[in-house]
């Protein structure tokens, strides 16, 4: 069974130095995808707007600036109030958003109490899927032929005849 961890809240995207727009957000936390963080960005119109990153990289940008290239994070004072930035950059565009940081970090420990930090391998199943498909062939009590026959016979043989 999967979980979801989900907070809605107001985010701003920074126009200019002294301009924001007040942005509905919703932060999503699947366990079927541990690695990632989900943020869909309700800008007014038919349908929000999606970004995925690494769990990890929110994580360490509630704490210091991290990231570079299309998703960069980083806590900061505004009129006194502690907020995390976020800049994200795509083909369509760039984007400055602040979000509160006791929102935030509220919703990220409990993200970390559902799967904690360093456990999110075992979720994605690599080693039962990696087993499952390096386990030998069986079929009707009998390790299937192909399995075991050479793929390339040797002139000496006798196959080939």
């Amino acid at each position: 069974m999967h979980s979801v961890v989900e907070r809605e809240l107001e985010l701003k995207l920074v126009l200019s130095p002294e301009r924001a727009v007040a942005v509905p957000a919703r932060l999503t936390y699947r366990t079927d995808d541990p690695c990632a963080v989900h943020i869909a960005f309700h800008i007014g119109s038919e349908h929000p707007v999606h970004w995925t990153f690494a769990r990890e990289l929110l994580v360490e940008g509630v704490f210091r600036p991290c990231g570079h290239g299309d998703v960069r994070v980083w806590p900061t004072k505004v009129e006194g109030r502690g907020v995390v930035m976020m800049a994200l950059s795509s083909p369509d565009g760039e984007a400055l958003l602040e979000a509160p940081a006791t929102a935030v970090s509220a919703w990220l420990e409990r993200t970390l109490r559902v799967v904690p930090p360093g456990s999110e391998g075992e979720r994605l199943g690599i080693d039962d899927g990696l087993a499952e498909l390096l386990a030998p062939t069986f079929g009707r009590g009998r390790v299937d032929e192909l399995w075991l026959r050479d793929p390339w016979p040797s002139d000496e043989s006798g196959d080939g005849e």
